[in-house]
């Protein structure tokens, strides 16, 4: 089967050989999305909630260029730095799959790729078409 690239523009996709979102028939991977600006900056810098939203944001955006939906998407994989923040993360989570309800993990890890990172995720969605 036929795979199908949606790159993000990342200079990291080139230097490290990766894609953004990757397509193989209705089946939509989204790489670890973090929480950057439109500027590259950091969004939300010190607030776990506001970083989750803006990487739900990025991952929806994404998954529109591949020709989803985000309740299309079966699994979610939440990665935080504090396990603190899993209530706020989560109920982030809630604002985006109240409804569709995914599959879906959350972890804590020693760190991110930013020091001022709290949380990165990544989703996997299977389409109707």
């Amino acid at each position: 089967m036929a795979r199908k690239y949606f790159l993000s523009g990342s200079p990291y996709e080139n230097e490290y050989g990766f894609s953004r979102v990757m397509r193989v028939g209705n089946t939509i991977y989204v790489a670890g999305t973090a929480p950057i600006a439109a500027d590259g900056s950091t969004a939300s810098p010190g607030d776990a909630a506001g970083q989750a939203h803006r990487c739900f944001e990025v991952i929806k955006k994404a998954l529109e260029e591949a020709g989803a939906v985000m309740g299309e998407v079966v699994r979610t994989r939440m990665y935080i730095t504090d396990a603190a923040f899993a209530d706020e993360v989560g109920r982030v989570h809630n604002e985006f799959f109240a409804e569709t309800r995914p599959v879906a993990t959350m972890v804590v890890v020693a760190g991110l790729v930013r020091d001022d990172f709290l949380v990165e995720v990544e989703v996997d969605c299977v389409t109707k078409e």
